[in-house]
């Protein structure tokens, strides 16, 4: 389905003005390569810039593009054994509702990441994670259309070049439109890992309701999806993006050193002697929860979240002002860096910092 001139405010989770030149929904991989050829035999100039469901971009009130959303749906289950399944999953599919699916199949290495907003095809992207469980922890492969090109590829794990909140498809946007994502499961109801925050003692809780002593990988997602909800804004109520900032990684000795006039700050060892340092506390300590540049300001349960008060009528450059704001405030009290998560948009489709500081 092709529309001009369309508003995408209501397709970003930050709801951001926005209005596109063109919008190509495609619900099968069959219509990217009709509406590829087209592109190409018309030579067509506006560039290409792919949306999914606008849970981590920034969009600017015009983009002078022609904007690629992956709808295709559907699971589909490849291999299964005693131990581990196999599956196919489209771009499409919402994230939270392949996670509870799942679950509920006997599938598990994916509760810990519950309650993420977006679709399938984006996970890939920012190498989702969260509660110690990134994506690439179970990504087995990656069926790509590589847009420069005009080419399918099957990608593994290793092509992917995943890192903490990264990816090779962050680091070339608008170069790859991902269709399908194949995961590896497990069946293990032992196996779970529920050593951040709360999650052990929510999840027991939820096990001793059941009558049994350990948690189950079913408890550890309840457990997630009640934490978050507690901490986190529902876009559809409040628009947000998640996550607004990275948890910053700095070296053993600035942590030591600032664990002298700071003995609570919340750190957890990386490899490298490397700490990441949790970065909605560092927000908070410097004054900032509930805080920001109106109409964006940090939520009131969790700092780490920046909010949109003035939905649709909101717009980059007013969430420029508050990013700057805040991350300048940490810097100055921590002399530590914090960086924006959610991708930055410009006009003309390409990304960048823009003109502000992070």
């Amino acid at each position: 389905m092709l529309k001009q001139q369309h508003d995408l405010s209501q397709a970003n989770t930050m709801a951001l003005a926005c209005m596109a030149d063109t919008v190509v929904t495609l619900t099968d991989e069959a219509q990217l390569d009709d509406f590829m050829a087209y592109y190409r035999d018309n030579d067509e100039q506006a560039p290409l810039f792919v949306l999914s469901g606008g849970s981590n971009v920034l969009l600017p009130a015009t983009l002078q593009a022609t904007v690629l959303q992956p709808h295709m749906r559907g699971i589909h289950l490849l291999e299964h054994t005693d131990d581990y399944v196999d599956i196919e999953v489209m771009a499409g599919e919402n994230w939270h509702e392949l996670v509870l699916y799942t679950i509920s199949q006997g599938w598990y290495g994916l509760e810990n990441l519950a309650l993420i907003p977006g679709l399938t095809g984006a996970a890939p992207v920012q190498n989702i994670g969260a509660y110690g469980v990134q994506l690439d922890d179970c990504l087995q492969y990656v069926r790509a259309y590589h847009l420069p090109s005009n080419t399918w590829h099957q990608l593994t794990a290793s092509d992917c070049q995943f890192g903490y909140r990264d990816s090779m498809f962050k680091r070339a946007p608008n170069t790859w439109l991902i269709s399908r994502v194949g995961l590896r499961l497990h069946k293990d109801a032992t196996r779970i890992l529920a050593s951040y925050g709360d999650v052990q003692s929510v999840a027991q809780r939820y096990a001793e309701q059941d009558g049994r002593q350990q948690p189950m990988p079913a408890d550890v997602m309840q457990a997630i999806i009640d934490i978050r909800q507690q901490k986190l804004p529902d876009p559809k109520q409040l628009p947000n993006c998640g996550s607004f900032f990275q948890n910053p990684i700095i070296n053993q000795s600035q942590f030591t050193a600032l664990q002298v006039s700071f003995p609570n700050i919340v750190g957890y060892p990386m490899p490298d002697s490397m700490v990441k340092v949790a970065a909605g506390w560092l927000i908070e300590q410097a004054g900032l929860k509930g805080g920001g540049i109106a109409p964006i300001m940090t939520h009131t349960q969790q700092a780490l979240v920046l909010t949109n008060h003035a939905p649709f009528m909101a717009t980059q450059e007013d969430v420029a002002a508050a990013q700057d704001y805040i991350a300048n405030c940490v810097y100055e009290k921590f002399a530590i860096t914090i960086m924006r998560e959610p991708v930055w948009v410009q006009a003309d489709a390409t990304i960048g910092l823009g003109n502000h500081a992070i």
